[in-house]
């Protein structure tokens, strides 16, 4: 797929519309929703600093006990790997959502990576409304180990590197994330509620590349490295 098949989305509201039409024709369950920053220079046009997408259960990979999962990527399109945190929901409040109360209502959170991939090559040439109408450029997670008491853990100074095939491409801290991880599950709660869509209690939230969308090709190892303790290895295949 080499071009855009359609007319292009020109606000999020369009792409949002897009990709609910998408969810309902592909058919599956979702199981979680990715949280992505939308590049400085595109706020104000979208008005808007974040976008979500869908998480198939199919393609959620739950790599806790070590072992190296392989996951697909299009052989012939975009395809990045990202560290990320991810947050299970344990409750939706039922009233006002905010960064003041949002971790009691999250029961689970794991280090991992997040496999961007679309079989539109072009697709972050676009805007973020063309990366919101295919599934947020998603293509499943892969959770890793339990982060240690995390309610009580510094997880914005935790210091975060990725390692392709051996060599670092990427390091950083969730403090120089948009509000932190918890902020993206803030945001992704009230975008689903302006949306009508449930979050069922269980649902995975991926909360943004921590240090940046690093493109890899099939064949190749990717390692997520969070503090001195915790990683997640995941190998990609082209398909």
């Amino acid at each position: 797929m080499h071009s855009y098949p359609g007319e292009i989305p020109q606000t999020m509201e369009e792409g949002y519309v897009i990709q609910d039409l998408a969810i309902a024709l592909d058919g599956r369950r979702v199981g979680g929703w990715k949280v992505g920053r939308i590049p400085g220079e595109q706020v104000a046009k979208y008005n808007a600093k974040r976008l979500a997408g869908p998480i198939f259960v199919d393609e959620i990979v739950d790599a806790v006990d070590g072992h190296v999962p392989v996951m697909p990527i299009f052989g012939k399109g975009f395809a990045a790997a990202e560290a990320e945190i991810l947050l299970r929901i344990a409750s939706v409040p039922d009233g006002e959502i905010s960064l003041d109360t949002i971790t009691d209502h999250i029961d689970d959170v794991r280090v991992g990576v997040e496999i961007a991939s679309s079989p539109f090559p072009g697709i972050n040439k676009f805007g973020a409304a063309v990366t919101v109408s295919d599934f947020g450029n998603n293509k499943g997670i892969v959770l890793g180990p339990a982060v240690p008491d995390w309610r009580h853990a510094d997880l914005l100074s935790m210091p975060v590197s990725l390692q392709i095939d051996g060599s670092t491409v990427g390091a950083d801290r969730m403090s120089n994330m948009l509000d932190g991880p918890f902020g993206s599950v803030v945001f992704l709660l009230k975008e689903l509620r302006r949306r009508g869509i449930e979050a069922a209690p269980g649902t995975w939230v991926s909360a943004g590349a921590i240090t940046g969308v690093h493109e890899v090709t099939g064949g190749q190892t990717v390692k997520a490295c969070f503090g001195e303790e915790l990683e997640v290895v995941v190998k990609v295949r082209a398909t």
